[in-house]
């Protein structure tokens, strides 16, 4: 269902790409919708000249897309809210958000990643900064924030643990080009989010050395592997993962070019070094951090991982991708699954 205007009302926090799409679709379902963003002259834009400037130039915006940087006055009257901030922001916006948030009213998110730092999955982060009666959910998925913004079809999952809030949030994303699933298991869909930012680098490295399409498939198949086994260590359903929350996006994420951790894979593949890399990309890449909270969180619950153990070693400097490469290579011949992996 597409929903109706006038039948509800959305502030979405984060004016980067992806917040501005999101708006952008849920604006153009009929909702009335506010973004609120810290760039006052990237805000002053999107409600003045209808445009992002900065992260979506040339792409018009709705009309009656509002944008602010007051975040009482976006959060006023919402009847949920969807939080599009990087990672490393996403505590802190919480924390500003909880004296706003009207009683009863959810939150949902669109950050992939974990909580740097900590390594918590943001869905702890939430419960344990909203408290337990605020309904939550994940938005997740294959989904370029360019290709949403200009009505491209795109279908993602919504994840949470309350069944209406969970609908609710489909309901408002859903629409002639966007399709929005449903499920339950919160875990393995941020799992899946976070965890192919990381192969995405892997693959980038690769098609920077121009090692040919068998190795790009190689790396996405067997990362895939990785996203399983670390899923079942977890106590996420390996369902999850096959779907849009984890193959869909990291497929989408390792051959895609308007991806930004594929980019900086293949500006190491190509020699450059990782600052200049990330310099030239212009926006947060969420892989350098999430590599350290994938590793730590394989550590701790003694899951091997050599794909993302490589690009964790690349992007510390203490590989460099062709050693990276060999030692990938230099792995014993073994069963593709473990027989316990399913069960």
């Amino acid at each position: 269902m597409t929903a109706t205007p006038g039948s509800t009302r959305l502030a979405v926090l984060g004016a980067g790409s992806w917040g501005t799409a999101l708006a952008t679709l849920s604006a153009r379902n009929g909702i009335d919708t506010t973004l609120w963003g810290r760039d006052a002259a990237v805000v002053d834009a999107i409600d003045q000249r209808h445009e992002n400037p900065r992260y979506l130039p040339g792409i018009p915006l709705p009309g009656n897309l509002r944008a602010t940087t007051d975040l009482a006055a976006a959060v006023s009257g919402s009847d949920w809210v969807l939080v599009v901030v990087p990672s490393h922001a996403f505590t802190e916006t919480l924390h500003a958000l909880k004296p706003l948030l009207p009683a009863g009213v959810g939150v949902a998110w669109a950050t992939k990643g974990f909580e740097p730092g900590s390594g918590r999955f943001l869905h702890e982060v939430a419960a344990d900064v909203l408290g337990s009666g605020v309904p939550l959910a994940v938005v997740t998925g294959p989904s370029f924030a360019k290709e949403v913004t200009l009505g491209l079809p795109t279908a993602v999952t919504v994840h949470g643990e309350d069944p209406a809030f969970t609908r609710q949030v489909a309901a408002a994303l859903h629409g002639p080009a966007f399709r929005a699933y449903t499920g339950d298991d919160m875990v393995g869909a941020e799992l899946g989010g976070a965890m192919k930012n990381v192969l995405a680098v892997a693959t980038g490295v690769a098609d920077g050395m121009e090692l040919g399409l068998n190795a790009r498939a190689g790396l996405i198949t067997r990362g895939l592997n990785e996203m399983l086994r670390l899923a079942a260590a977890i106590g996420a359903r390996p369902e999850t993962l096959m779907g849009l929350a984890g193959l869909g996006d990291l497929v989408l994420t390792c051959t895609g070019d308007l991806s930004r951790n594929r980019r900086l894979g293949l500006a190491l593949g190509r020699g450059k070094e990782l600052q200049e890399a990330v310099r030239e990309i212009g926006q947060v890449v969420e892989s350098v951090q999430t590599a350290n909270e994938v590793m730590r969180l394989a550590g701790r619950h003694g899951v091997e991982l050599p794909i993302s153990a490589g690009v964790h070693a690349v992007l510390h400097g203490e590989l460099t991708p062709r050693q990276g490469l060999e030692q990938l290579l230099a792995r014993e011949q073994k069963p593709e699954y473990p027989e316990t992996l399913f069960r």
